[in-house]
């Protein structure tokens, strides 16, 4: 390989993914899926064959070995489980060299810490995706490190939105784009399923009912998006005086539904806060 400053193209570079899981695979995926790194420019590695096939599949390499995966990439991402990380950490960092780009996806985990563990003056990022990067529909933020070149910056940002938005952000912010972003796919999975159960109750076919939850979740969203307006006027705009809707929205209300969501995000930030302080 050669070295990271003379690859101009993000095509030429080489990606290895630190830890195969969910988040990994869909990062691999939706970066093939766009078309913007090679299948054969990437490798996972990870200490059992439980995700191997997937990867294998997708036409990328798979090995046990972490070092063999950071020595022969130009960006790692580490995207294993928050507790692992120190020790892999401490496995990999004599291979490290300034060559390599380091992409830590792991909730909770700090820069500083990141830093501290791996060789001096590396170059150290942050990354929270979530797993509609699969489909090249997520949403991501970065926080750079103290050694990071404007240069790098530019490659994650370019990497990340081929699979949805992405935004540079500060430190200080992750743990709420964790619990908003990071954790949200769950929330509307869980509100799909739950508008799913209801269209059952009500009579509609399983099948029929999920897709119509999911496609009204999908163009709500884009209506979003697209139109600029804020979220509570396109819902003034469904509702009409004496209406379904309004009907349906009191029941939303008298069952606390905007206090949970807002609660679920709390608690998915105050838990990457508390990984945080354990990293110190």
């Amino acid at each position: 390989m050669g070295d990271f400053t003379a690859k101009k193209n993000i095509s030429d570079m080489s990606l290895a993914f630190v830890g195969a899981g969910k988040m990994a695979q869909a990062m691999a995926k939706g970066f093939l899926a766009a078309g913007v790194v090679k299948a054969d420019h990437i490798m996972a590695s990870a200490p059992t064959c439980q995700s191997q096939d997937t990867i294998e599949d997708i036409g990328c390499s798979f090995t046990h070995n972490n070092k063999e995966a950071v020595a022969n990439s130009d960006i790692i991402f580490l995207s294993v489980k928050p507790h692992v990380l120190p020790g892999v950490l401490q496995e990999i960092a004599p291979v490290v060299t300034k060559r390599h780009l380091m992409v830590s996806v792991a909730a909770g985990v700090p820069l500083q810490f990141l830093e501290e563990k791996l060789p001096p003056k590396s170059r150290v990022m942050r990354v929270m995706p979530n797993t509609p990067c699969v489909v090249r529909q997520g949403a991501s933020v970065y926080v750079p490190g103290s050694h990071v070149e404007k240069e790098d910056s530019e490659i994650i940002k370019s990497l990340m939105s081929s699979l949805g938005y992405c935004s540079e952000s500060n430190e200080a912010m992750i743990s709420a784009v964790t619990g908003l972003a990071g954790s949200g796919p769950a929330y509307a999975f869980t509100a799909i399923d739950a508008l799913a159960d209801g269209g059952v109750k009500m009579g509609l076919p399983r099948e029929l009912s999920i897709k119509l939850a999911a496609q009204t979740l999908l163009g709500a969203s884009k209506m979003v998006l697209e139109t600029g307006k804020h979220p509570m006027q396109l819902k003034d705009d469904v509702c009409s005086p004496g209406g379904t809707t309004i009907y349906a929205i009191h029941k939303l209300e008298s069952g606390g539904f905007r206090n949970l969501l807002i609660d679920a995000v709390e608690g998915a930030c105050l838990r990457a806060d508390a990984i945080a302080k354990k990293s110190k």
